[in-house]
């Protein structure tokens, strides 16, 4: 009974994290920013080719399976696969949602702080959206590593290799959003490291 609490709490926070994560999505993409990681590939491939985020997010994330199987094992990957298909059926609400403008400077700055949170979230409960997560993770388990500065540093390649599309002052804005994203992370790294997730995954 225990356990089957303890699980179900699991996969109640995993889902509150790909909600916290949608928000982000939706103010960053009303500002027409991206970010890094699978979800800021994501938001690239859906500016670039004009298809739905939740399309690009499900393509782009499958080459990280086979990294996160045999790096984090199979509770970690289908966690995660749980957690990319959840963010990619919560962000099609956005289609729905009228078009609006949202300026930069907001977007990086809500959209920034909601990632780093629903991502956190996510990592404290075994699971991520793949990617440069599970990367992040792996070499903050074997290495020691700050999580928040890996992701910071992949993602900030990420995002630079965007600027043609969105423009220099929202490639700006975007690493703004990227910085805040990886500082909350860092912020979190004691409870991160303590979490179930890096005492299973495998050397």
């Amino acid at each position: 009974m225990k356990e089957g609490t303890y699980i179900f709490r699991k996969i109640l926070n995993v889902i509150l994290g790909c909600i916290i994560v949608t928000g982000g999505v939706i103010f960053l993409s009303h500002s027409h920013l991206v970010t890094g990681g699978t979800t800021g590939i994501a938001l690239g491939v859906s500016y670039l080719l004009n298809v739905p985020f939740s399309v690009a997010l499900m393509v782009v994330s499958i080459p990280f399976y086979l990294l996160s199987i045999f790096r984090m094992g199979w509770n970690f990957t289908l966690s995660t696969f749980f957690a990319v298909l959840t963010l990619s059926l919560f962000t099609e609400a956005n289609r729905g949602i009228p078009d609006f403008i949202i300026p930069g400077y907001v977007g990086a700055i809500l959209g920034g702080g909601l990632l780093g949170l629903g991502l956190s979230l996510l990592f404290w409960n075994g699971s991520s959206l793949g990617g440069v997560n599970v990367l992040a993770l792996y070499l903050q388990k074997r290495f020691g590593w700050d999580p928040g500065k890996v992701t910071f540093g992949v993602d900030s390649i990420i995002v630079i290799s965007y600027f043609y599309s969105v423009g220099l002052e929202k490639g700006l804005y975007s690493i703004l959003s990227v910085i805040i994203t990886s500082s909350i992370i860092s912020y979190f790294k004691g409870k991160i490291a303590s979490a179930t997730l890096p005492q299973n995954a495998q050397q």
